[in-house]
């Protein structure tokens, strides 16, 4: 598929070959957005995890110092006193049976989906259509969770959620280029620290191969790992 003129003129600022600083690949990928809108920074990491092994998968979440700049609509399953919690957090849409079965006839007017543990019983359901997206509650990314209030006020804040897939790619929104050099360094940094602090137990070899910083519709810029993970 043929690039556009605005993403070729940014691809001839990159050498595909450098495995820049974090400090001149932020720097990049701030500079080098072909849109005029303000795009999003994400993050790829090529690890070394062979996933299809339980000791080697890795999922998580994390609060990024500075959010990701994108406002996220929550949809939280939570009743009675939870769901009023919910909702004075800010939660967007709090619901509970009926949520589901309006999810179930394909309304899905948010981003992400938490759930008290009381209501997996309702979400467990759903789990064919919020699993592809992405969107399934888990213990493990505070996204099912007692205090439902504290967690849509982190995930509302700019709290990510994670994983690594099949090929042992993890991918995440960082930022956005509209953001000033230091707060999407100390964001990459903060999930570069956290990727390798969480090292599963069963990663062999080399951990981290790869990390790729991209704005949206924008050229790839390689980090030095090295430069990364010692800042980190």
């Amino acid at each position: 598929m043929p690039r556009g003129k605005n993403y070729r003129k940014a691809a001839e600022l990159i050498d595909p070959s450098t495995q820049y600083t974090l400090e001149r690949g932020v720097e990049l990928v701030r500079t080098t957005s072909p849109t005029k809108f303000d795009a999003s920074v994400d993050i790829c990491i090529v690890t070394g995890l062979d996933t299809r092994h339980a000791d080697q998968q890795l999922r998580g979440a994390i609060g990024l110092p500075h959010g990701t700049g994108k406002e996220v609509r929550l949809a939280v399953f939570a009743m009675g006193e939870k769901e009023a919690e919910a909702r004075d957090a800010g939660a967007d849409i709090v619901g509970g049976e009926e949520l589901g079965e309006e999810i179930k006839n394909g309304k899905m007017d948010f981003d992400m989906v938490l759930a008290t543990p009381d209501m997996m019983r309702v979400v467990g359901k759903l789990g064919r259509i919020l699993g592809p997206r992405g969107m399934m509650p888990n213990p493990k990314t505070g996204t099912v969770t007692a205090n439902i209030a504290e967690a849509v006020k982190e995930y509302k804040a700019g709290k990510v959620t994670f994983r690594a897939d099949t090929t042992g790619l993890i991918h995440s929104r960082v930022g956005r280029v509209g953001f000033k050099q230091e707060e999407l360094k100390e964001n990459v940094q903060a999930f570069i620290r956290f990727i390798t602090k969480n090292r599963p137990p069963g990663a062999k070899g080399q951990y981290i191969k790869k990390i790729i910083l991209s704005s949206t519709m924008g050229p790839g810029i390689r980090v030095d790992v090295k430069d990364v993970t010692t800042v980190a």
